[in-house]
């Protein structure tokens, strides 16, 4: 049977919506485009056949739910133990055993100065503990990842991990640069509490912004990281990196940081991990929803000779534990959940406006039916206009109207499928991207941050995660309370987390139109969802932790 791919289907191009544009000062104009599709929309919404309502899995009541599950149902070997050389010999062999003798956190550790593997460093004059602080402003909050390693082997091992979150996100304080630095305090009490004094001098300590601070305008964003290092280095005894300590990562890295993290924690890229045989990369494909961006990292394979990645940015050659990858990655900035909501509720609330009589002086609606938002919801946003600039608040209303199906239909027009694709192929917005189908068609792929936020709390644990799935959790999603009830009423946090979220049906929408339309993931493709895996965050903060701590380390005076 013949697989059809979306990109046989036209969408209409909607630039402005996401991104940027691929035709360097030439732009679309937009808003035509959005009036027809949304004269179409109008009619499809309110005469347009329904799609069938089937579900890959209907969940019983008295099922228990994801929603407080601290770690994601995935599979992977205890961590190893670190090796040591026998006595006059280059062999080595375990120390210990890593599921008894490694501490499971900070809490259960007998002595944070010391290591349960060895009494001795493995290279003379190395730390025998060794503790690095990574602090990861996003966009939506800043977290603090205190990593404990050891270096009773070759190579630095990793132990445990204490994690903690504040919110807002530094982007939040554009104006006020010092009270962005301040805000981080919480964060650096917790680094004091788990770090031991005699070690703190030699710990490492780096900072590095995400999307959200990318997208603030002028000299706000350098203004914060400015405030920042001067206050962790004037407040705090830690040793900031040498080469950009206070830095905004760049997006490619953050998406391979993070593919590291999962892949090394599945013991998939480990010095002395299996392997596959010389089989289709063993490695799993990590796709990470953040609020301001998304990343895809995959490990592509190609069948024919004459086939390879082409060049560019989106390729990067990797080593890591003496093994070489050559990655695809790509950074959307502008996708993600965060900033899609946004665009979402602009084109709904500028089709509904150009639905008004054309009448000199009429004031835009003050209500908006939104079928992106659950039926029988609704929720105030901030819109601004495209003409003035002007922002204003909106109450956008599901209504009876709200439904995967005509939900789906907006996020279609924000993808931008249509852009030009200057490099075939393409995934959406004219990005080249080598067909996950034809390169990645049997690995492993696993979804990160805001995946697993909205995926975790519907869904029974060890659930089978398809396309499908997520397809058919959104209907009912969609569709308000009455459906609510049929299928999450025995489950109370869960019915009052919907109600309390309105965009949920929106969230789960563009989760399903960037895998399926945008990354053309078949509907039966299955995935794996995760937060943590061995008590320790998934994300970029331990590959790029890794990454640190894997160079010379100095200490401060």
């Amino acid at each position: 049977m013949a697989i059809l791919s979306p990109r046989s289907t036209n969408y209409e191009r909607l630039e402005g919506g996401m991104g940027p544009s691929r035709l360097g000062n030439k732009r679309f104009a937009w808003k035509k485009f959005a009036i027809a599709a949304g004269v179409l929309i109008t009619i499809v919404w309110f005469f347009g056949p329904r799609e069938p309502r089937s579900f890959s899995w209907s969940p019983t009541k008295g099922t228990d739910y994801g929603k407080n599950v601290d770690t994601a149902p995935l599979p992977g070997p205890p961590m190893p133990a670190p090796t040591k050389p026998e006595s006059g010999s280059d062999k080595s062999k375990p120390v210990g055993n890593p599921t008894a003798d490694t501490p499971a956190s900070f809490e259960t550790d007998p002595d944070p100065t010391k290591t349960t593997h060895c009494t001795k460093p493995h290279t003379p004059g190395a730390p025998l503990v060794q503790y690095a602080l990574m602090i990861d402003a996003g966009s939506t909050g800043s977290r603090i990842h205190v990593y404990k390693f050891n270096n009773c082997g070759p190579s630095t091992f990793y132990e445990y991990e204490v994690f903690k979150m504040t919110q807002p996100g530094l982007s939040k304080f554009k104006d006020k640069p010092l009270d962005a630095a301040k805000s981080l305090d919480e964060l650096m009490d917790e680094a004091m509490r788990v770090v031991p004094a005699s070690l703190r001098k030699c710990t490492p300590l780096a900072v590095k912004a995400t999307a959200g601070l990318r997208l603030l305008p002028g000299s706000q964003s350098a203004d914060i990281l400015e405030a920042v290092e001067k206050r962790l280095r004037e407040e705090y005894p830690f040793q900031l990196v040498e080469k950009d300590p206070v830095v905004i990562m760049d997006g490619k890295d953050e998406g391979v940081y993070a593919w590291i993290t999962a892949n090394y924690l599945l013991d998939t890229i480990r010095a002395g991990s299996p392997g596959n045989g010389g089989k289709a990369p063993g490695t799993y494909a990590v796709l990470d929803l953040g609020g301001a961006s998304t990343q895809i990292v995959f490990e592509p394979m190609f069948s024919k000779p004459d086939t390879a990645l082409v060049e560019g940015e989106h390729k990067y050659d990797l080593e890591f534990a003496k093994k070489n990858h050559v990655l695809y990655q790509h950074s959307y900035l502008g996708y993600g959940l965060m900033r899609a909501r946004n665009h979402v509720h602009q084109l709904v609330e500028f089709m509904a406006s150009i639905r008004l009589p054309d009448e000199e002086g009429k004031e835009p609606p003050a209500v908006v039916g939104n079928p992106c938002l659950a039926r029988g919801t609704q929720r105030v946003v901030e819109v601004e206009d495209e003409r003035s600039g002007v922002k204003r608040n909106v109450t956008m209303n599901g209504e009876q109207i709200g439904s995967f199906e005509a939900c789906n239909r907006v996020v279609e027009l924000v993808m931008a499928k249509d852009a030009i694709c200057e490099v075939k192929p393409c995934s959406f917005n004219g990005v080249y991207q080598p067909s996950l189908l034809d390169t990645f068609s049997s690995g492993k792929v696993l979804l990160l941050s805001y995946f697993y936020d909205r995926l975790s709390p519907l869904l029974p644990p060890k659930s089978t995660i398809t396309v499908q799935t997520i397809a058919s959790t959104a209907k009912d999603v969609c569709l308000g309370h009455t459906s609510w009830l049929n299928r999450w009423g025995s489950h109370a946090d869960v019915m009052k987390d919907l109600a309390g979220r309105p965009e949920w049906c929106l969230d789960l929408t563009f989760m399903y139109g960037l895998l399926r339309l945008g990354y053309e993931f078949e509907e039966t493709r299955e995935f794996e969802i995760g937060k943590q895996l061995q008590n320790t965050e998934l994300g970029w903060c331990l590959g790029a932790t890794l990454a640190m701590v894997g160079g010379s380390l100095s200490c401060r005076v």
